[in-house]
């Protein structure tokens, strides 16, 4: 079932799949300054968590879903040196910024390569990957069930997929607070920075409306996935989850 990822109702998926690639082919270049200011500089705590959790080793093929400017890519290939990385993003911008960055030696040697790709339909041959990233990018997705059975399909049996997203702080009051900072602070970093304040309420929006951690271990679950576990960062605003594919 696709939804409107910006409610979580049932809906047409080219409504949420249209209005990401508008979102984020206008604000490609100021994506990675939006991130640095609007968290206060905690999501490079929450990437190096990330890295710390996820189970890549050097002689592994890792693909990057919804990898954007690369901030993933090149956090895996500077923590974990992997043969190979194999960076895709819905947004053509987005990828234009981190070939860039991997031009200026981003990725520290390790062989990236970038392609266009919706999550929810992977070009790729079943049990290719020894491991699958994604940052931001199950959120935006209209067919969930459908970009993370994908996601189970291409991993080689045994490997695993490391996601980090905003999640639900546990604790009431610090979800209050973090319900007031995305209804009116992200909208205003947002227009600030890049000068689209209605893409800004969108993502408040689709934060608000996503499931919490035990959600989003249901659906990896229900598509097949095991052993899930997470760890919330910054009081639970953002959460990394590892599930893994049966041997």
């Amino acid at each position: 079932m696709s939804i409107d990822t910006a409610t979580g109702k049932e809906a047409p998926a080219e409504i949420s799949s249209e209005r990401v690639k508008d979102i984020f082919s206008s604000i490609a270049k100021k994506y990675e300054r939006f991130n640095a200011v609007s968290s206060f500089g905690a999501y490079k705590v929450w990437l190096a968590g990330m890295m710390k959790q996820a189970p890549i080793g050097p002689d592994d093929d890792v693909l990057d879903i919804a990898g954007g400017t690369g901030d993933v890519t090149f956090s895996v290939a500077r923590a974990k040196h992997p043969a190979h990385i194999q960076c895709t993003d819905l947004v053509p911008e987005m990828l234009d910024v981190a070939r860039m960055h991997r031009d200026e030696g981003a990725a520290e040697g390790v062989p990236v390569d970038f392609d266009v790709v919706d999550a929810q339909d992977i070009p790729y041959a079943d049990a290719s990957y020894d491991a699958v990233t994604m940052a931001y990018g199950i959120r935006n997705m209209p067919d969930r069930p459908q970009a993370l059975a994908e996601m189970f399909r291409v991993l080689k049996p045994g490997g695993a997929l490391v996601c980090l997203e905003f999640s639900t702080p546990p604790n009431h009051v610090w979800r209050a607070l973090y319900t007031f900072y995305l209804k009116h602070l992200i909208p205003f970093w947002g227009g600030l920075i890049t000068g689209d304040r209605d893409g800004f309420v969108y993502l408040a929006r689709s934060i608000r409306a996503f499931p919490d951690q035990r959600g989003l271990t249901a659906l990896m679950e229900d598509a097949g996935f095991s052993d899930v576990t997470w760890k919330n960062y910054t009081g639970g605003i953002a959460a990394v989850h590892v599930a893994k594919k049966p041997e």
